[in-house]
């Protein structure tokens, strides 16, 4: 059994998720390795080909999985990526969901040069809350949260809260 837990945070572009993911590292009561998952899939090439009209690559997920699978297995590990449902469900103990719209990821996305169809496909995914629906779908809902965050009041809660729940999982999960 891992000694620390699988932790997934996901949300559309610029909500605040590696933010969260390095914050958790620096102030997490075990040890955690952030991995940004989008990153992952450029620097290793799983990916079948790159879609320019998007500006993005389209996964493969089995190159992928393979990848983490041996990483999972350990714990210890938060997941960041915009999308959740390609993970078995097995993995995560948490799953943290970056669903909500705000003026600053509407920013984020225009600053990072996203073609406008993209930019309002995120924007769109945000309304619908895509994101939630999907992570509520793909695991037990008692281990899937939804986090808001507008402020750096906001981002500084939801990281001791998130800390508070490792401490928990922590004290049920003795070496």
């Amino acid at each position: 059994m891992p000694s620390s837990p699988v932790i997934v945070i996901t949300g559309t572009p610029g909500t605040g998720k590696s933010t969260h993911a390095q914050l958790l590292v620096d102030e997490s009561p075990v040890p955690l390795q952030h991995i940004n998952v989008g990153d992952w899939v450029k620097e290793k090439g799983f990916y079948t080909e790159y879609d320019e009209e998007w500006q993005s690559y389209t996964v493969d997920e089995d190159k992928l999985l393979d990848e983490l699978e041996p990483i999972v297995s350990k714990g210890g590990v938060i997941l960041d990526w915009h999308t959740c449902d390609a993970y078995p469900e097995r993995w995560p103990d948490l799953v943290v969901a970056r669903p909500h719209w705000t003026r600053r990821s509407i920013l984020i996305r225009a600053g990072r040069s996203y073609p406008l169809k993209k930019i309002q496909e995120n924007n769109e995914a945000e309304i619908m809350q895509v994101v939630l629906e999907e992570a509520r779908s793909s695991y037990p809902q008692e281990i899937v949260v939804e986090l808001k965050s507008e402020s750096m009041e906001d981002l500084q809660a939801n990281v001791a809260r998130i800390v508070q729940w490792i401490e928990n999982w922590k004290a049920q999960h003795p070496n």
